[in-house]
Formats: structure tokens, sequence, C-alpha cells
């Protein structure tokens, strides 16, 4: 039985199918990042946000502190993801594998990705990578969360997304989400955005390739949480790559 049951799948498999994928490319390409607003409801965000406290539902607890990684927990989620949940990996990868496959190519880079999900969780298996990286997070006043990539071993997806469940200067202020592009010789960009409950934002784990006068180059890329100064605030992490036992 699938844990915690999702009563809106048909909702978001119309949701999802709806998205304007020629624009999320372009975005990806031209900022390696893509706001698509409106992907879950409110009622799904709810549901999500009551489940956080399911001991059933994750197989690991982190505080973030504890590690210096800010201020805050977050919990892992454990086979099998909710529905809803993995029915947003599935459905988004077939599309993020072509842009990642473009982005190695520009970059002279030899690693190629599968089209299905299952092909490339089956590639993390046989280098050990098992565990579900798919993650809810939850800060409280002052929480933030450092700068930083999720990669998890040796096998990583260069495209990852979060899910925004709370609604910004309705149920916390601050709390905004930062990217850092490191330029190769130069000084680093952020970009600073406030998406609303219920959005989705596709961003790049480790690196973009941004063109220059000479071809493609690698520019790194961190991202990170600003403190929260009042409320609470939670969001869900889908990462498509397994992590090591």
């Amino acid at each position: 039985m699938n844990p915690h049951p999702y009563d809106g799948m048909t909702i978001i498999h119309q949701t999802l199918s709806q998205i304007d994928w020629p624009r999320v490319t372009e975005d990806m390409h031209a900022k390696g990042h893509a706001h698509i607003p409106g992907v879950l409801t409110a009622e799904a965000c709810r549901q999500l946000i009551a489940a956080y406290d399911d001991p059933q539902l994750y197989r690991k607890t982190i505080t973030m502190e504890r590690y210096r990684f800010g201020l805050g927990e977050y919990k892992y989620f454990t086979y099998p993801l909710p529905e809803i949940l993995q029915t947003i990996r599935e459905t988004l990868y077939p599309h993020l594998a072509p842009i990642a496959n473009q982005w190695m190519e520009w970059l002279g880079l030899e690693r190629r990705f599968p089209a299905a999900l299952a092909e490339l969780q089956a590639l993390c298996h046989q280098a050990g990578q098992d565990k579900p990286t798919v993650l809810i997070l939850r800060y409280g006043e002052g929480g933030h969360n450092t700068m930083h990539q999720d990669l998890y071993g040796d096998i990583f997806f260069p495209i990852q997304l979060v899910l925004f469940l709370n609604e910004p200067d309705a149920d916390y202020t601050g709390g905004e989400f930062v990217l850092i592009q490191q330029t190769p010789r130069a000084q680093s960009k952020a970009m600073v955005l406030r998406p609303r409950g219920g959005d989705m934002l596709l961003f790049t784990t480790n690196f973009r390739p941004v063109k220059g006068t000479r071809g493609f180059y690698r520019a790194g890329m961190r991202h990170g949480v600003s403190e929260v100064h009042t409320g609470q605030r939670h969001t869900l992490g889908i990462i498509f790559h397994d992590a090591l036992s």
C-alpha cells in the first residue's frame, strides 16, 4: 500500500501535462533555473505538511545545526515514495534528461543520462547509491540553509526541484531561496527568488553551461535559504539520483 495517499492525483497529472517545456528548456539553458507556478494545490500542500510528523514515511531526520548546515530540520523519505511525489519524479525526469544531455554535450563531457528515471536509478544502484533522496524541510524563526549542492555520490543528475508548501508573507517572512553562480575568474552572482505556495522551482544541482566568447564554460552553482524572520516555512525537494548507503 502506498503511504500517504493523496486524493488529487487527477489534478496533479493534468497540471504536469500542461507544463510549457519549450519555455522551461529555454529558462534552464539561459539561467540554470525555471519557475513553474501552481503545481500543487493548497490542499496538497496542507497534506504534505501534515504528514511531516508521520515517522513511517521517513528513513532519516537531520538536525541542520548539528552539522553546521544552517538552522532547521529535514527528513528523507523512504521507498516507496508517496504517490504524488513518485508521479512528479517519474513524469518530469524524461523532460529534463534532454536538457541535462545537452549540457553535457556543450561542456564536452562524456556522461549521458538515460531517458527514463528507472534507468538512472539502476545506474545509481550499481554504484551503491540506493537510498532515496527526496526530502521535506522545515524552518522556524531564524531558520536558514547554508549554500550547498545535493550530490550524494559519484552519479548525480544535474537538475533537481523544490516545491514550496507555504505562502510567503502569510505563513512566514524572509526565507528566500538563493542561488549562487560561481563564474571562473569573476565575482559570484546571486539570484534571490520568492515563489508562492504550490509553486515549483527547477534548478541546477552542481553546474550549468554558460556561453562565452570561446564556446561554453562550466559555471558552478550552489543553493540555500536566507534567514526566516517569522513563521514557519516548509519545502519539499525532489532529487532524481539516489544516495550512497
